[in-house]
């Protein structure tokens, strides 16, 4: 059992098993919001503890397509928390168990600052990784 939360403790969830995949984003969006390193999770693993109430989902303008959810008390990044989607990202950093998976991808490293060094041998792409 993996458990997540907020800063303030508002939201809490739980995941069933550990998540599929870890990748980090250099997108200006993803660093902005602060979910630059996300975890793929199965909408049948993610279980609410409480505070789903908490959460909002800031919309996308164009030519972005996906929402990113934040807790409202506190502004914690939770990914795309809320997806109906089978299966989704949400931010690493809301997780409070430690995790087996490791970073398999970066992607949008041609947005990435100058100043963070990518320190691991996992794949880079200049976006979207190819579906393999």
């Amino acid at each position: 059992m993996i458990k997540g939360s907020c800063c303030c403790g508002a939201v809490k969830f739980e995941l069933l098993n550990q998540p599929s995949m870890m990748g980090t984003c250099h997108c200006s969006r993803c660093r902005k919001v602060g979910a630059s390193t996300i975890v793929f999770v199965r909408k049948e693993d993610l279980k609410w503890i409480v505070g789903r109430e908490h959460v909002q989902l800031f919309e996308p303008v164009s030519p972005y397509i996906y929402g990113r959810c934040f807790c409202r008390i506190c502004g914690t990044s939770l990914g795309e928390i809320l997806s109906d989607a089978d299966s989704f990202p949400i931010a690493a950093n809301a997780l409070d168990t430690e995790l087996s998976v490791r970073n398999s991808l970066h992607e949008f490293v041609d947005e990435k600052p100058s100043w963070y060094e990518i320190c691991d041998q996992a794949k880079q792409s200049k976006g979207h990784p190819a579906p393999s």
